[in-house]
C-alpha cells in the first residue's frame, strides 16, 4: 500500500512539472509572438515615414489578420489604403472587422468617411445622416460622432450631429461650447456669438470666460459693432437676464464708447440696485483711456445720486484723480490748479481722516508737491508718515517708497533710490508692484549708463504676465541692443540717456541744448554716431516741447519722424501724437480728424487704432447724444 502512495505521489510530482513546462513554454510562445508583431508594426510605420505606403499597407494586412493588433494598426492602415485609392479593400476590411465589433460607432463612422475619400459624397450623405438620427438620444455617442468628423474637416456634420441631438432632447444649453467653436471654424460669426450668448445665460460666473473669448476672436470693429446690435436686442427681450446688460456695457466698452457705456450701466445700476458699481467700472475704464470728460460725468452722478452708498467716498477719489489725469495731460501744466488740487486732497483727508481712501489721497497730494511744485520736502514728509503708518496696506506702503524712491532720483540720490527699490523688489516679488521696482532699477541702471546691468533685469521683466510691464521693458531693452549693436560703446546711448536722467529731474533747459548737440552728433564738442537714436531724439524732444507748451515745433518734430523714419517703430506713435496735438492742445478738430482718418489707413495694425477710430468717431459725430 505505502508502495502504491509512494508511486502516486511521483507521478502527481511529474504531473505538475509537465503543466508548469507547458505553461511556460506558451508563455514564452505568446511573448515572442507579441514582439514579434510589435516589430513588425514598428517597421509598418518606418514604411510610412520612408513614403513606402505599399510595403505598410501590405504588411498591416497580413497584421489585420490578428485581431489583437487591431488597435494598433487600424487608422494608418486605413488612411494608407484610402492614401493610394485602395477603396475596395478598405470597404472589406470595415465589414470583416465590424462583423466581430457590430455596435463600434467608430468602424461606422469610418465607413461614411471611405465614402467621402471616394468621392460618393450622396452615399456618405446617407450614412453619415442615418448614423446621427440613430444616435441623437445618446449624448456620450453623439458629442463621439462630433469630434470624429471634426478632425476629419466634416464640419457641417459635426454641427448638424450636435443641433439634431440637443433638438431632439429638448434642451437648448447642451453642446454651446462645442458648437461655437464648430461655427469659429466655419467662420459663421454670428451663429458663434449666440452659442456663447446662449452658454453665459446658463451661469453668471461664465461671463469672463465669454468676454476672454470675444475679445481675443472679434478683433475688428464691424464684429464689435454687430455684436452690440445683437445685444441690444437682447436685453430688450429678455431684460431677465443680467448678463445680457453686462455684456452690452462691456462691449461698448471696447469700442471704446464710453458715453454710450454709460447710459447702460446707469440702467443696469437702477435696474439691479447696484447703487453706481457699474458706472463706477465704466468711470474707471474711461480715466485709463483718458476720456476726461466722461470720467468726470460719471463721478459726478454717482457723488449725486448714491451719497449713503460705499461708492461715493471712491467717486469722490476718483474725481479728484480725474482732475489730476487731465491736469497732467494739459500742457503747460497750470501751477494754481495743482494747488487747488492738493487744497481739494487736503480736505478729503480732513473730512474722512479713518477712511483708507485718504491714505490714497495723502499719496496723491505728495506727487503733486514732488513733481510739479518742487516741493519735495513736503512731499518726503507725507510718503514717510504713510510708509509709518500702520493702517498702509502693503500694497500702499511699498507704493510709497517706490515714490519715494522716485524722489531721491530727483534729488540726484540714486543710491537711496536703489535701495528703496530693492526692498520692494525683494518683498513683492511675483506681481505688480515687484516688477515696478524692478522696471525702475533697471531704468537707474541705464541712466548710470551701466547698461548690461539693466539689461540681465529687463531680460527678466520681459516675461512678466503684466502686459505695460513687459512692453516698457520690451522697449528699453530694444532701445540699448540697437544702439549698442552699432556702438559698441553706447556713446551716443550714454548721451541719450542722461538726457532722459536731466528731464526726470525737471532739469529741462540743460536737456534741450544736450539735445542740440546730440542731433547735429555731437557729445561734450566730440563727434559721435547718433543715426540709429536720432528718431528717438526727436521723439524726446518733441514731447518736451508738447509739454513747454511749443506745439508747433512740437508737430514739425513729430513730422520728422513720419517722413524721414516712416519705417521705424516711432512712425505711428508721433503720427498719432500729432492728431491729439491738434484735437486736445490747439481745438483744430478738422485736422485732427484728417489726421485720424489716415492714420488707420496708414497704421491699421498699430496699438493705436482702436483709440484713432473712436476719436475720429467723436469728431465726425457719431456719437452726438444728448447727455445722460
Amino acid at each position: 500500500m505505502a508502495y502504491y502512495s509512494y508511486y502516486i505521489y511521483k507521478l502527481i510530482i511529474k504531473l505538475k512539472a509537465c503543466v508548469l513546462f507547458i505553461s511556460f513554454s506558451l508563455i514564452l510562445g505568446i511573448g515572442f509572438a507579441f514582439a514579434q508583431n510589435q516589430n513588425e508594426i514598428k517597421l509598418a510605420g518606418e514604411y510610412l515615414i520612408k513614403g513606402e505606403k505599399k510595403k505598410a499597407v501590405e504588411l498591416y494586412r497580413e497584421l489585420s489578420k490578428n485581431e489583437s493588433n487591431l488597435p494598433f494598426i487600424h487608422n494608418p492602415y486605413l488612411e494608407t489604403m484610402l492614401d493610394l485609392g485602395m477603396f475596395d479593400d478598405a470597404e472589406v476590411y470595415l465589414k470583416k472587422i465590424s462583423k466581430k465589433d457590430a455596435d463600434n460607432l467608430l468602424y461606422q463612422l469610418d465607413a461614411g468617411f471611405v465614402y467621402v475619400r471616394m468621392g460618393n459624397l450622396a452615399k456618405a450623405d446617407k450614412h453619415f445622416k442615418n448614423l446621427i438620427s440613430e444616435n441623437k438620444a445618446d449624448v456620450h455617442r453623439t458629442k463621439l460622432m462630433s469630434d470624429y468628423l471634426t478632425s476629419k474637416s466634416l464640419i457641417t456634420y459635426a454641427i448638424q450631429c450636435l443641433t439634431e441631438s440637443r433638438e431632439f432632447l429638448g434642451n437648448p444649453f447642451m453642446f454651446c461650447l462645442e458648437l461655437a467653436t464648430l461655427y469659429r471654424l466655419q467662420g459663421q460669426r454670428e451663429k458663434m456669438v449666440q452659442e456663447y450668448l446662449t452658454y453665459v445665460t446658463q451661469n453668471s460666473g461664465n461671463i469672463q470666460y465669454v468676454k476672454n473669448v470675444m475679445q481675443a476672436l472679434l478683433t475688428k470693429p464691424e464684429d464689435l459693432e454687430s455684436l452690440e446690435k445683437l445685444l441690444y436686442e437682447k436685453v430688450q427681450q429678455q431684460p431677465e437676464f443680467d448678463v445680457y446688460s453686462d455684456l452690452l456695457i462691456w462691449v461698448t466698452m471696447q469700442q471704446k464708447n464710453f458715453h454710450a457705456a454709460f447710459i447702460q450701466a446707469r440702467a443696469y445700476d437702477k435696474r439691479y440696485k447696484k447703487e453706481g458699481e457699474k458706472s463706477m467700472e465704466v468711470a474707471r475704464v474711461a480715466l485709463d483711456n483718458d476720456d476726461y470728460n466722461e470720467a468726470l460725468k460719471i463721478y459726478q452722478y454717482v457723488i449725486r445720486e448714491f451719497p449713503s452708498s460705499p461708492n461715493f467716498l471712491l467717486a469722490r477719489l476718483g474725481l479728484m484723480h480725474t482732475h489730476e489725469a487731465r491736469l497732467r495731460n494739459s500742457y503747460p501744466v497750470n501751477l494754481d490748479s495743482v494747488r487747488t488740487l492738493i487744497v481739494n486732497y487736503q480736505k478729503f483727508i480732513s473730512q474722512y481722516p479713518e477712511n483708507n481712501n485718504s491714505i490714497d489721497a495723502a499719496r496723491n497730494e505728495a506727487l503733486l508737491y514732488a513733481n510739479y511744485l518742487d516741493e519735495k520736502d513736503s512731499a518726503v514728509h507725507i510718503l514717510n508718515n504713510l510708509i509709518s503708518n500702520p493702517r498702509s496696506s502693503p500694497t500702499l506702503r511699498a507704493r510709497a517708497k517706490l515714490d519715494l524712491g522716485d524722489i531721491y532720483l530727483l534729488l540726484n540720490q540714486p543710491w537711496e533710490s536703489s535701495l528703496l527699490y530693492s526692498q520692494v523688489e525683494k518683498t513683492q516679488k511675483e506681481n505688480q508692484i515687484g516688477y515696478d521696482a524692478k522696471l525702475k532699477n533697471a531704468k537707474l541702471s541705464y541712466y548710470k549708463g551701466d547698461f548690461k546691468l539693466a539689461q540681465e533685469h529687463l531680460d527678466i521683466l520681459k516675461e512678466a504676465t503684466t502686459r505695460e510691464i513687459s512692453n516698457d521693458a520690451l522697449d528699453l531693452s530694444m532701445l540699448i541692443k540697437e544702439n549698442i549693436g552699432f556702438d559698441t560703446l553706447g556713446l551716443a546711448l550714454k548721451e541719450y540717456s542722461a538726457i532722459e536722467l536731466l528731464l526726470y529731474q525737471n532739469k529741462t533747459d540743460e536737456a534741450l541744448q544736450r539735445i542740440s548737440d546730440l542731433k547735429q552728433g555731437k557729445v561734450n564738442s566730440e563727434p559721435v554716431s547718433n543715426q540709429t537714436i536720432l528718431d528717438d531724439v526727436y521723439w524726446l524732444e518733441a514731447n518736451i516741447r508738447m509739454k513747454r507748451g511749443e506745439f508747433q515745433e512740437s508737430i514739425a518734430l513729430l513730422d520728422k519722424i513720419v517722413k524721414d523714419f516712416g519705417d521705424d517703430v516711432l512712425a505711428d506713435d508721433a503720427y498719432f501724437l500729432q492728431a491729439e496735438i491738434y484735437e486736445r492742445q490747439l481745438g483744430n478738430k478738422e485736422k485732427a480728424k484728417e489726421i485720424y482718418r489716415e492714420f488707420l489707413n496708414k497704421y491699421p495694425g498699430s496699438v493705436h487704432a482702436a483709440d484713432a477710430r473712436k476719436r475720429f468717431r467723436e469728431l465726425r459725430g457719431d456719437f452726438d447724444q444728448k447727455n445722460p
